[in-house]
């Protein structure tokens, strides 16, 4: 068997044996060099998966976030006096979620004074077209739902009412001015106007003796006389007693 030192000198001998050690320490290094490039490599890749690891935790968690907000669950809360303004910025929520999710659950919370009944009863009315569509509204009244805003609470398929939360009834009320005769429209458009309201509340009273939610459901004359010319408020046991919710909690 033949040597690649067969036939040198032993000065050849040396220097090509020097030659195959620096060869061999050449590419011992050039091997740790690829090892310490691989482990590198290889600790990046684990720390760009531990990162990418937590920021797909992040997104989960900020989408989470977003699913639990009341814009994604169809919820509003009315906490201001019936308004125009008010009125206006719950329809334009209600008409995005509808055009963005037909046919699904909504619920308003009202804390409200009560205010407008003309923009109250136009967002009445809103309510009612998209129950139409096939929407379930519940309606919820904690802290106190006053004048417009407790008709508004007659809005939904099923009222809710916290247990310390108080609903005021009372007569219409419109300011008027002007000639004899314009003072007196006024105020027979505004009777009108009750007629209505009691309509509505006498018609949610009687469903809810329907269905047995309500002991004592009140009567159209039960809710003129208690209301005329005062403010009547109705404490949780009377709005349940009376149909004016379905449920306390």
């Amino acid at each position: 068997m033949t040597s690649e030192f067969d036939g040198l000198s032993r000065e050849a001998s040396d220097a090509l044996a020097a030659a195959l050690v620096d060869k061999a320490a050449a590419e011992a290094e050039k091997f740790r060099a690829e090892a310490t490039k691989y482990d590198l490599d290889a600790e990046n890749l684990r720390v760009n998966v531990r990162r990418n690891s937590l920021i797909i935790e992040q997104d989960e968690y900020k989408f989470s976030q977003w699913k639990a907000e009341d814009e994604f669950q169809h919820v509003w809360y009315f906490g201001e006096q019936v308004s125009d303004a008010s009125v206006g910025r719950c329809m334009a929520a209600l008409d995005l979620w509808d055009r963005l999710d037909p046919t699904c659950d909504i619920t308003i919370y009202f804390n409200s004074p009560g205010g407008d009944v003309i923009a109250g009863m136009a967002l009445f009315d809103h309510i009612q077209m998209l129950r139409r569509k096939g929407h379930k509204f519940t309606t919820i009244a904690e802290g106190v739902a006053a004048s417009m805003a407790g008709i508004l609470l007659q809005a939904g398929d099923h009222r809710i009412m916290g247990a310390e939360t108080w609903v005021l009834i009372h007569e219409a009320a419109f300011g008027t001015s002007g000639k004899t005769f314009q003072v007196e429209d006024r105020v027979e458009w505004v009777k009108r106007v009750q007629e209505r309201i009691l309509d509505i509340f006498a018609t949610r009273a009687r469903q809810a003796g329907e269905v047995g939610t309500a002991s004592k459901p009140m009567t159209r004359a039960q809710l003129k006389k208690n209301w005329d010319r005062k403010d009547w408020w109705l404490s949780s046991d009377d709005c349940l007693k009376g149909g004016i919710v379905d449920e306390v909690r």
